[in-house]
């Protein structure tokens, strides 16, 4: 896969980083800059926003991502995607604070794929 592959918008299907596995879905937008870095950005249940950068190297994305809680707080983490197709991408994540016994995981499915339509 190449970098320029990447940009689009994936529906996304994750478990929390806690013992109980809470399950979310969204939304992930990937854009490139200037310099051919990634930029994301989550909607997370439709109203959380978390947003992030990251760079791309066989086939490996990396993203570190932030947010504001609902206490106002910034909360920080890093995401690692592996790009299974141009469309699926398989990643976990863990942020700062969470729970450090679990990982949380997360896959993204492009948007308008049969892939994304079948999951």
């Amino acid at each position: 896969m190449q970098l320029n592959q990447l940009p689009g918008i994936y529906n996304i299907k994750g478990s929390n980083q806690d013992e109980a596995g809470t399950t979310y879905n969204g939304t992930l937008e990937l854009t490139l800059n200037e310099n051919n870095r990634v930029n994301a950005k989550w909607v997370i249940n439709e109203s959380q926003v978390q947003q992030g950068t990251g760079f791309f190297k066989d086939n490996i994305l990396v993203i570190n991502f932030n947010y504001k809680g609902d206490d106002e707080l910034i909360y920080k983490g890093v995401v690692v995607y592996k790009c299974i197709t141009q469309d699926i991408l398989d990643g976990f994540w863990s942020e700062k604070h969470g729970n450090p016994l679990y990982l949380a995981v997360e896959r993204c499915f492009r948007i308008g794929t049969q892939k994304e339509a079948a999951n």
